[in-house]
């Protein structure tokens, strides 16, 4: 029974990490903050899904409630400091309230040519799960000078076992038809795919990956990898320097950052992304 309980317990924290109570300081996401650490007791079965609807319920309220003026203003005083030819795009989105500028704009892995659409996502998070669709619709059907990349949000041991998971995934080639499974596996079926220890975490993930058609052999040699292990370092470098707060957070080009609350909805988010990259298209 214990074995059955540990992965409710660690559902509670499948929220705590997308969303939330605005942080202090600047926000991003949808206003969440790096969740506490892992607990090591699980709450009564019966009890866990509804905790974690309640939980996500008011997550939802807190990222539809902060205003445009309070998520924009850091970035407006930014945006006034920057010489003209740097200015932001004029349009239909309005800077500070739909997207904030980057400064100082960021390098990224986007070629000549490209411009780089980097989602920062956690596998553990409802607003990532809910995303996902639109984010693997336009992927089909992105602008031919669009780079997509997701990069896993690095902010504690369970985000380091889904970071893992996605880059074993990636290096076995299996991403394009595994990762939407892994979310539905987490999110549909409550089985979290990581532990309060890295050996559990690991056997939980083989067990999905043999399910799924990959030998033992395979996912053990890529999960100890060294292009995995510099993968997650890369991740948790990218973590830091964009101050990552909340999860699904997009940003374009190393120079904007949105979310779906900003946006206006996950349909608005695709909608704005494809704005910010024709603008960097004209650039």
């Amino acid at each position: 029974m214990k074995q059955l309980l540990l992965p409710l317990a660690l559902l509670g924290l499948m929220l705590a990490g997308c969303g939330g109570e605005p942080a202090p300081s600047t926000s991003t996401g949808t206003s969440g903050t790096p969740p506490p650490a892992m607990q090591t007791e699980a709450p009564a079965a019966s009890a866990a899904p509804a905790a974690v609807e309640e939980k996500a319920a008011k997550t939802q309220e807190s990222a539809g409630t902060e205003t445009g003026a309070e998520r924009g203003e850091a970035a407006l005083e930014k945006m006034a400091a920057l010489p003209a030819d740097a200015q932001l795009p004029a349009g239909p989105w309005k800077v500070g309230v739909n997207y904030k500028p980057i400064v100082p704009a960021q390098t990224t892995s986007a070629e000549a040519g490209q411009v780089e659409v980097l989602e920062v996502f956690w596998y553990g998070c409802g607003h990532c799960y809910a995303l996902d669709p639109f984010l693997e619709s336009w992927h089909k059907s992105k602008p031919a000078n669009a780079k997509f990349v997701r990069v896993p949000v690095m902010w504690g041991p369970v985000h380091r076992a889904h970071g893992k998971l996605f880059y074993t995934l990636e290096a076995l080639g299996k991403l394009d038809t595994l990762h939407t499974k892994v979310f539905d596996e987490i999110h549909q079926r409550n089985n979290f795919l990581a532990a309060n220890d890295d050996a559990q975490s690991m056997k939980l993930q083989l067990a999905f990956a043999k399910a799924n058609g990959i030998s033992e052999a395979d996912f053990t040699r890529a999960y100890n990898s060294f292009a995995v292990n510099s993968n997650l370092q890369r991740a948790e470098e990218l973590t830091r320097r964009y101050a990552v707060e909340g999860v699904p957070l997009v940003i374009v080009n190393g120079k904007y950052q949105t979310d779906v609350a900003m946006a206006g909805g996950d349909g608005k988010l695709v909608e704005l992304i494809n704005y910010l990259v024709a603008t960097e298209k004209r650039r």
